[in-house]
């Protein structure tokens, strides 16, 4: 091989065994490391983009806009639609161009609708469709969970899946709050006054400068993109074709995980997307854009610790009682609200709140878990029936498991739209988001059934 071969291939691993003790102590491990923790930086910076309009949306008729309150909610429901469908084809291409060389993409690319937004911002005259479009865009970052959890997930030794997968998805999904948290006091901060960026004048005496809340990822994803295209590596072994990743579409187990995870991080990302909308309409004298930030804190860190949990006590067992929870505080959430006679309790509505962000994202790690664990046994056992080796088992297992992450994860993010438009539309129609919580609340109990008739009843599931 000539030197610039080996410069070309110099972060391709060629020999890659997690399984292998030897070899993970001695030298999978610390590539695993470096891998997943750019990874998560990468990941926390997507879901800033992802979740970008949670916190813009509440803000711009107070920059000049004259939007509904329904198309409001809209604007932040799109980005997850948009990022729901384009995980399926995320989802590939980790094996067809490598995690490193896809890691950079995706990242990168990002910088575009915060830019456009920031510009959009500017300028009260931007039509409604120019947001629309933007928000679609942002979409691209609820897009990238796809290929960078299947992408984990070929590093790790399955032994320690749950925990790898649990801490970059977890703290990916930090993300929702960091920007959450992050967008409240930079938006009153000259930053980018130097570029021209002009402040809108409150009646409380403050200038808002909303285009800070898109412009201050810009930076940071630049950087991130850089620590992907010196710090991480590609996988030769991970390689496969469309054709080779289709296969877990037939089965059965793929789509029921899928409603389980839909449940889970679908209510995650749906609740974080439309919380601050949701109590700004029902509690109007409350500044929520203080408080938004620690539900989807809460549920992030909980995603992680639901990885590990589910590594020690198996992920059925607290996917099951995750969801029995998750009906309870769904149940109890209606004693929160306004209607009738009643003002409503804020403080209760967001304690009870705060419940289903914990429990969604415990669930969200519990039930991935479930998803590498069930896939990998699966396809084993039925590469093995057919006369395979113990090597092709573990290939095939990699492939499918990788492909199974991401197509469930797509179906996932469809929460992140259903959620905030149910609530919107629910308002809309009734004065009242009582009627889209019904719906969750019979959701989370067919889960409670389905988790506990498809996965209680026995130790293992089979092909």
């Amino acid at each position: 091989m000539s030197q610039q071969d080996e410069k070309k291939n110099a972060y391709l691993l060629t020999d890659w065994r997690p399984e292998n003790p030897g070899f993970w102590e001695n030298k999978g491990q610390p590539i695993a490391r470096r891998n997943l923790w750019i990874s998560v930086a990468c990941l926390l910076l997507a879901f800033c983009v992802w979740m970008l309009f949670s916190a813009v949306a509440v803000n711009l008729n107070k920059v000049g806009f004259n939007f509904t309150t329904d198309q409001l909610f809209l604007l932040t429901a799109l980005p997850s639609l948009s990022g729901a469908i384009l995980r399926v084809p995320y989802s590939f291409m980790v094996p067809i161009f490598g995690g490193r060389y896809w890691t950079v993409l995706s990242t990168v690319i990002l910088i575009i609708p915060c830019v456009w937004l920031g510009f959009a911002i500017q300028d009260p005259h931007t039509s409604y469709g120019v947001f629309i479009t933007i928000a679609l865009l942002c979409g691209f970052a609820g897009a990238n969970f796809a290929s960078s959890m299947g992408n984990i997930s070929f590093f790790f030794p399955k032994a320690r899946q749950g925990g790898a997968l649990g801490i970059n998805g977890g703290l990916g999904n930090l993300g929702v709050s960091v920007m959450q948290m992050a967008a409240p006091i930079v938006i009153f901060l000259p930053i980018f006054t130097f570029l021209g960026v002009h402040g809108v004048p409150q009646a409380d005496g403050t200038t808002l400068w909303l285009t800070n809340a898109a412009w201050i990822w810009a930076p940071l994803l630049l950087i991130a993109t850089l620590a992907a295209w010196f710090g991480m590596n590609d996988i030769a072994s991970s390689k496969a074709s469309v054709a080779e990743q289709l296969p877990v579409l037939g089965r059965l187990h793929m789509w029921i995980l899928a409603l389980l995870y839909l449940a889970t991080f679908g209510s995650f990302i749906g609740f974080s997307a439309g919380f601050a909308m949701l109590a700004k309409t029902q509690f109007p004298d409350v500044n929520i854009l203080k408080l938004a930030f620690f539900g989807p804190f809460i549920g992030a860190l909980a995603r992680s610790a639901g990885g590990f949990i589910s590594d020690r006590l198996g992920g059925v067992k607290v996917t099951l009682v995750n969801f029995i929870f998750m009906a309870l505080f769904s149940a109890l959430l209606f004693l929160t609200l306004p209607g009738g006679n009643s003002q409503g309790n804020f403080v209760f509505f967001y304690l009870v709140f705060m419940g289903l962000f914990l429990t969604a994202g415990l669930g969200s790690g519990s039930t991935f878990q479930m998803i590498a664990i069930i896939f990998r046994q699966i396809t084993i056992t039925r590469v093995k029936q057919r006369g395979g080796s113990d090597e092709q088992a573990q290939q095939e297992a990699v492939t499918d498991t990788a492909a199974a992450l991401g197509f469930i994860s797509a179906i996932g993010a469809v929460g992140g739209f259903f959620i905030p438009k149910a609530f919107g539309t629910s308002l809309a129609m009734t004065g009242s988001p009582v009627g889209a919580m019904k719906v969750f609340l019979v959701f989370y109990v067919v889960c409670v059934l389905v988790t506990w008739l498809v996965y209680g009843r026995r130790k293992a599931p089979k092909a």
